[in-house]
């Protein structure tokens, strides 16, 4: 399957990885906001620490403003390939096309996952 156009980057494997354990651990503690429209409105109002976005959202239009949103805002995000493993990284049955950790319950685990996204926007530009 192609990138869709909102996809601008490649996630190596480990950052999605540590994207699902962040999100895993955070929704424990009820610190995951799910949705797209929910991930949206934290955004806005700048309470997101990580935005996590499906790659296979159809359509495409959902959730494309999100990444410009976000840096807009200075919030990282990283891209998953599925929407059905973000549903399950944050204890849902569904599907889910985004999600956001909105405390630093996974403080750690964030700015892990900040450094390397950086070094992987670096490394494209």
């Amino acid at each position: 399957m192609t990138k869709q156009f909102y996809v601008k980057i490649d996630i190596p494997q480990e950052v999605v990885d540590a994207a699902y354990e962040a999100l895993s651990a955070a929704s424990k503690s009820g610190a995951v906001r799910k949705g797209t429209n929910e991930a949206t409105k934290a955004v806005e109002r700048s309470i997101a620490k990580l935005v996590v976005i499906a790659e296979d959202v159809d359509p495409p239009e959902v959730i494309a403003h999100l990444p410009l949103l976000c840096d807009e805002r200075k919030i990282p995000y990283v891209f998953v390939p599925t929407k059905e493993a973000l549903g399950k990284a944050i204890g849902i049955d569904v599907p889910c096309a985004s999600a956001c950790i909105i405390r630093e319950e996974a403080s750690g685990l964030i700015k892990e996952i900040v450094t390397r996204l950086d070094q992987v926007k670096r490394g494209t530009q």
